[in-house]
């Protein structure tokens, strides 16, 4: 039970350091959504560029974040049968859920997004509007790399799980609904 700690304990930190990036890249979207507006109403002089750079960093912090959603346990569930449940029933849940829908939906999405990603490069593919972003590869990228950080937090939920379930408890600072709802 002590490898499986330290393999949550690890990919946690893998997942918090980039929920800790996805947190800056939010507030610099704000900053070029704020920017981008007042350019666009005070200056009337909009940017195709600061579009696109929104709904790329939109993108980054949905695709960088979403792991560390996983890890903190505040992804969106129907929570109306699930919050009266025992912690068992919930890790067997959870358990469940990781196995038949978390794993193989990101292994699918990995998968199939190299080859878009791979295509992006091999091409150089920029915007199709004229003053738009260039190297949109590497904005792709980040597709099968969110994916990737999804598919190793389902690992760490699966290990944190399957010990829940054979009566091991969990470590300070780890999160359950329980856990949430004491602190």
């Amino acid at each position: 039970m002590q490898k499986l700690r330290q393999l949550e304990l690890y990919i946690g930190r893998i997942s918090g350091l980039f929920g800790w990036l996805a947190g800056w890249l939010c507030i610099l979207m704000i900053a070029v959504v704020f920017v981008d507006v007042i350019a666009r109403y005070a200056f009337e002089s909009g940017s195709i560029a600061m579009q696109e750079l929104e709904w790329h960093l939109f993108a980054a912090v949905f695709l960088l974040g979403a792991a560390y959603t996983m890890r903190e346990n505040a992804n969106v569930r129907v929570d109306v049968l699930y919050e009266k449940l025992s912690i068992r029933r919930k890790a067997a849940i959870d358990l469940f859920g990781t196995v038949i829908f978390v794993i193989p939906m990101s292994t699918l999405i990995l998968y199939s997004s190299f080859d878009f990603v791979a295509y992006s490069y091999e091409t150089q593919e920029v915007s199709s509007d004229p003053g738009g972003l260039p190297y949109r590869f590497a904005f792709k990228a980040l597709l099968p790399f969110g994916y990737f950080l999804v598919l190793i937090q389902a690992i760490a939920v699966i290990s944190q799980n399957i010990r829940l379930l054979a009566g091991d408890s969990l470590d300070p600072g780890q999160s359950t609904p329980e856990h949430r709802e004491k602190s």
